[in-house]
């Protein structure tokens, strides 16, 4: 099965509409963001798509979202790693980090923790195959790539740009994207 097949099985596994509040799961069809309170957004399923090909999640491995919002991009991840694998989703706003939580899959590989004041990331169960972060980041936070395995892979908005990074960094560039600022 292709990169394309399984990030495709992933998303018909995983509805977005379950992943909203009531009031935008009409919308969850919809090929752009939507709001989940908080000033987040859920972001565009062609961008989801999009970062999850360029992270190249295999299975068994283990993954870190951070800016998990409701919880889809952990879900899905959790879908791609399999029962083998394992994601930590890490959330700045505590009710996001409630609702992400309460629309997480049963027996899901994966958990949604409340971000830490002053720590990105979570270093604490670190290093990681892969790094997703659906905010965009100022400048390329040395803490996250500190934070992936040797081999690892990250892919971070940063400054209007999605990237692909390994350790070294190494940066490669994808086109320009607009997200929520990295808090």
């Amino acid at each position: 099965m292709t990169l394309s097949q399984r990030v495709a099985e992933a998303f018909a596994a995983v509805p977005r509409a379950h992943h909203l509040p009531l009031a935008a799961r009409r919308r969850a069809d919809d090929d752009g963001p939507l709001s989940i309170g908080f000033g987040q957004t859920n972001s565009q399923p062609r961008t989801v798509a999009a970062m999850l090909e360029l992270l190249d999640v295999r299975a068994g491995q283990h993954v870190l979202d951070v800016g998990s919002g409701s919880g889809w991009t952990t879900a899905l991840l959790a879908h791609l790693v399999g029962p083998e694998g394992s994601v930590i989703g890490v959330e700045i706003i505590p009710e996001l980090v409630d609702f992400g939580r309460s629309c997480l899959p049963a027996g899901a590989p994966a958990r949604i923790e409340q971000a830490r004041a002053g720590v990105l990331g979570w270093p604490a169960e670190a290093p990681y195959d892969r790094i997703l972060v659906s905010a965009e980041a100022r400048e390329l936070p040395a803490e996250l790539v500190d934070q992936l395995v040797p081999d690892g892979r990250m892919v971070i908005p940063v400054a209007g740009t999605m990237c692909s990074v390994e350790p070294g960094p190494v940066v490669c560039e994808h086109g320009a994207y607009r997200f929520v600022p990295l808090l």
